[in-house]
């Protein structure tokens, strides 16, 4: 007699409409994406302003891919086996994001922290670089628990017919989050606050990103009831030793089912590309204003990191803005994976009901988006190199803002409903495109329903299967970091001189190409193979 994993309640979401609802449950992306935007955007300037060359600060930057690969599919499967009453994702949520908050507060007063403890000069500045890199290493790993604990907390609350509605809410939140973050980080906080939060523009952004965490992720835990397991049904127990939970995750990575693995290896040769752009894009157009247009007198300013950042996130403003656009705009114009799905009709908002009707069979498919934001985003970062104005970088940055919506989008649609596939039948998809409302009238789940039984919930793996793609998403950032160390070491070995403070011997040359647009042309090559590689993924799953 096959086991039966055993739930106690059902999953349900506060809120008077569905917009509120799916609002509620991807407000934490907000605070998510405003630290990483802290982290990307004034993280190189800062440990360049300390004196670290370029390829000393790529190899710092595997941080985020070793967290990933680590983090994510650990944190998934133990939480896919969780059995608080509280539930499987948000003790996850709420305790990265203390540690988030610490990591971050520890990051922007270093040099403080430092010289509590420590009074030689030079000790100083080599103690305040390592701490600095000490605390990236800790809000990185941090943050991939809460990231994938909020991932799973949204493919856990929806059912298929509402897993791209959930995804394009979760791009729009991600959409949000930059765009509050390149704001805040482009105007000059001390304005605004003062020298209430610190006297340095980085302190003051710290500050902020730790707190707006707290507040979008305790929102979306408020605001979420999950169910409980109680049994996974397994032999064994619930319990997961540490070698038992690495060898789930290297079987179930062996093994993926076809549609699964297809996704993520689009998203390998696509995260290739995302991985210096994300990291130094900023960084990259504050230093063409620098050589370029930036008057004599910018360089005099005590706060050159913050100088840089401010003008990088201006330019990013700009991405997140038609970031955001896309996100709203493209899931009513873009037919989606589980449009198909039986009994599930879209409802778009009444006023252009008509139109879409009409516009339904001149509607792309998802995967067709997705193919030509990879194309959109190779044939923007082909021309980095050639960008020798601050309105050129900002142009091309902007345009990205395109591919990024729908590769925030259409990686966890797919996957959500390729996950739920796997956890129903035929019985039980029917069942569930039929109870589609769920959100509306959630069914009560009864203490011993399996799988079978289950029209509302979704895959009970689903922490692990968001943690396998993550490290597709993380693996090509090592391939990332290797080529961004290549590519600095022969081209710009010595301290920036842009940003250091280093004797100008110290410094690289600025004849020749700049090493971070070579970088993002590298990339714009690993997008084309992305974009063979979704068309491959139609051709296996018929999308």
């Amino acid at each position: 007699m096959p086991s039966v994993t055993q739930w106690s309640g059902t999953p349900s979401i506060k809120g008077s409409s569905e917009s509120m609802r799916m609002a509620l449950l991807t407000t934490s992306l907000v605070g998510l994406q405003f630290t990483w935007n802290v982290e990307m955007t004034y993280c190189t300037p800062y440990l360049l302003e300390l004196g670290l060359t370029k390829s000393n600060i790529s190899l710092v930057w595997v941080a985020g891919p070793l967290s990933g690969l680590i983090m994510q599919p650990i944190v998934g499967v133990v939480a896919d086996r969780t059995t608080s009453r509280w539930g499987r994702r948000r003790p996850f949520m709420i305790g990265g994001t203390v540690l988030v908050s610490i990591f971050l507060l520890l990051l922007g007063w270093t040099k403080e922290v430092v010289k509590m403890f420590v009074t030689d000069k030079e000790a100083v500045n080599s103690a305040t670089i390592y701490l600095a890199v000490f605390s990236i290493y800790g809000i990185d790993f941090a943050i991939n628990a809460v990231q994938g604990s909020c991932r799973g907390l949204i493919v856990d609350a929806l059912p298929i017919p509402k897993q791209q509605l959930g995804s394009s809410w979760a791009s729009r939140m991600v959409a949000v989050g930059s765009l509050i973050g390149y704001g805040a980080g482009a105007i000059d906080l001390q304005l605004v606050f003062g020298s209430m939060l610190g006297d340095t523009q980085f302190k003051q952004l710290t500050a902020v990103a730790a707190m707006a965490l707290c507040i979008t992720v305790g929102i979306t835990s408020w605001a979420v009831t999950e169910r409980v397991l109680l049994s996974t049904g397994s032999e064994g127990g619930e319990k997961l030793g540490p070698l038992q939970v690495l060898s789930t995750i290297a079987k179930s990575a062996v093994k993926l089912p076809r549609g699964i693995q297809a996704i993520c290896y689009v998203q390998f040769w696509a995260w290739i590309g995302w991985f210096p752009f994300l990291f130094y894009s900023t960084t990259w157009v504050g230093e063409v204003y620098l050589r370029y247009d930036a008057p004599a007198e910018v360089r005099n300013d005590g706060d050159l990191t913050g100088q840089v950042g401010r003008i990088g996130s201006m330019a990013l403003i700009s991405f997140s803005i038609i970031t955001f656009i896309m996100s709203v705009l493209l899931p009513w114009f873009v037919e989606s994976p589980e449009d198909e799905a039986p009994g599930f009709i879209s409802r778009p908002p009444a006023q252009i009901t008509s139109f879409t009707t009409k516009m339904k069979k001149y509607k792309p498919s998802l995967l067709t988006a997705w193919t030509v934001s990879h194309l959109v985003f190779a044939f923007s970062m082909v021309m980095a190199p050639f960008v020798k104005s601050l309105r050129g970088a900002t142009i091309i940055i902007a345009v990205c803002g395109v591919s990024w919506a729908i590769s925030c989008w259409a990686p966890f649609a797919f996957l959500g409903v390729e996950i739920n596939r796997l956890s129903s039948n035929a019985h039980s998809y029917g069942h569930l495109a039929r109870n589609s409302v769920e959100l509306e009238a959630p069914v009560t789940l009864h203490l011993n329903q399996g799988l079978e039984e289950d029209g509302s919930a979704t895959g009970e793996s689903s922490g692990k299967y968001l943690g396998i793609m993550n490290l597709y998403t993380t693996l090509p950032q090592f391939v990332g970091t290797g080529i961004s160390w290549v590519v600095f070491s022969l081209l710009e070995p010595g301290k920036s001189p842009e940003l250091s403070d280093a004797p100008p011997e110290e410094h690289h040359s600025t004849d020749g190409p700049n090493a971070i647009a070579v970088c993002l042309f590298i990339g714009a090559c690993s997008a084309l193979v992305a974009a063979l590689a979704t068309r491959r993924l139609k051709r296996l799953q018929g999308y």
